[in-house]
């Protein structure tokens, strides 16, 4: 029998379209390694509400594995110190796995070239990080003429099924025990309701796909609809690899109706990892070195402010429902997303990197590249961004966008308020007695931030 190769699973938790399985199979007998690595990300090391997705999202790996004679080998550790040790234990000379573009995976995939002969595919986006470029050579820092270039290389390859064989090796290293993990949230079990909106793991991502097709033909319109949750809500499933973006863009191509503003969100991913392989601490640092100048309020001086967003009591009801959607599901409609950062950023003075680590903790899709590119865009300070002196106006964006059941449902204090109300309450002098007031109003806020914005920019 050859030796056995090391399959390294990271945020690609799943056995179709998997090239680096499929490469491993064909090789020799296969041991599939995840490490849990908290040491290399650092300050990024997964958050909360990921961990409880990731747990099941192992599970249900080491289920599909099993079932063809095969397994998950669990070990914590630094990447590399890891898998050179798996590798010892077994004779593997070799590791495969899928290229990944966060900072962090980029100096684990270094550090196991090292010492292992690491053996990379491709299959985390549509195209590799810096396949398309201008002509000038450089890598595209503004979406559209990016999207443009992209297009040209599509569709994506024909998704590849699961191997038709995964030998096992002779003998299996020691596994860790999935439950010993500190994964899921135990005192108290803040999310126990996860399980109601969620099923993580391929065949769950599968199955999702399949419904969302049904419903493609109503995306464009259905998508900025918070009470109709028209968006795909495939954005865990793709952050842990558990469905290939190639197969998502076939099905979605496939469909009938016109799939094209669905698939520019497939291209926008591929775009928002694209600037954090070209600018790792995109993040943590301005893109635009202006906004370092931004009078931000202090924390500690805003921290009531603070507080009251991350709770959803600000007294603005489309901002609290998403705040607390976000905090019963892990989750949140995309529009209200905007609404909630945009709110934070400019009504409330508080920089975007504070906001951006909530989400990171309470997003069972938190993903650096998308986490880090969207809430740049919405404060102005990305290489390609929103203006800052667009500054959303939640209270009419919750009207426009017919969010009346969908503050309902969240916001509980307002359910019995009519749809002319319920939007605002303060104005119709309608608040019940149990919701907050308005922590600051629409207008001071604009003109705080403005004014913030002018004096960065003398």
């Amino acid at each position: 029998m050859p030796s056995p190769v090391i399959v390294w699973f990271r945020q690609d938790l799943r056995l179709s379209d998997q090239a680096a399985l499929a490469a491993a199979a064909h090789a020799g007998p296969v041991i599939p390694v995840y490490v849990l690595d908290d040491d290399g990300p650092r300050q990024w090391a997964m958050g909360g509400a990921a961990r409880w997705w990731l747990h099941h999202s192992l599970r249900s790996l080491d289920e599909s594995l099993r079932a063809r004679g095969s397994r998950l080998i669990l070990r914590c550790g630094r990447s590399a110190d890891v898998l050179a040790q798996v590798a010892a234990e077994t004779g593997a000379k070799s590791v495969y796995a899928l290229t990944h573009y966060a900072p962090w995976w980029r100096n684990a995939e270094k550090a196991v070239g090292q010492r292992l002969d690491l053996c990379l595919h491709d299959g985390t986006l549509l195209l590799p990080a810096g396949a398309v470029r201008t002509g000038g050579g450089t890598p595209y820092r503004i979406y559209t003429p990016f999207a443009r270039a992209l297009m040209e290389h599509m569709p994506p390859a024909v998704p590849q099924p699961v191997p038709a064989q995964i030998q096992a090796p002779l003998r299996w290293p020691r596994s860790d025990a999935l439950d010993d993990w500190p994964l899921l949230p135990r005192s108290p079990d803040w999310a126990s309701a996860f399980h109601a909106d969620w099923t993580p793991g391929e065949k769950g991502a599968e199955a999702h796909l399949s419904a969302f097709m049904d419903e493609l033909d109503e995306y464009p319109d259905a998508r900025n609809l918070p009470s109709r949750e028209g968006t795909s809500r495939l954005s865990p499933h793709l952050h842990f690899g558990e469905i290939s973006p190639a197969q998502v863009w076939h099905q979605a191509a496939n469909a009938q109706g016109d799939a094209m503003i669905f698939l520019r969100e497939l291209i926008w991913r591929d775009y928002a990892h694209n600037q954090i392989w070209t600018m790792p601490t995109y993040g943590s640092e301005n893109a635009q070195p202006a906004f370092d100048g931004m009078g931000w309020r202090d924390l500690e001086a805003a921290k009531g402010d603070f507080y009251a967003w991350k709770r959803g009591r600000t007294g603005y009801p489309i901002v609290d429902a998403g705040m607390r959607q976000l905090w019963q599901t892990g989750w949140m409609h995309n529009r209200v997303r905007m609404i909630a950062a945009s709110f934070l950023i400019k009504h409330l003075l508080i920089d975007w990197r504070h906001g951006a680590r909530w989400f990171w903790d309470t997003l069972v899709d938190a993903d650096y590249a998308n986490n880090s590119v969207n809430w740049q865009w919405v404060a102005g300070s990305g290489v390609d961004a929103n203006l800052f002196t667009r500054i959303m106006a939640p209270l009419s964006q919750s009207e426009k966008f017919d969010a009346a059941q969908y503050i309902r449902q969240w916001v509980p204090e307002l359910a019995q308020l009519d749809d002319h109300m319920i939007h605002d309450p303060d104005a119709h002098a309608a608040r019940p007695a149990d919701y907050p007031a308005k922590c600051i109003g629409h207008r001071e806020g604009r003109e705080r931030a403005l004014a913030a914005y002018r004096a960065m920019k003398a």
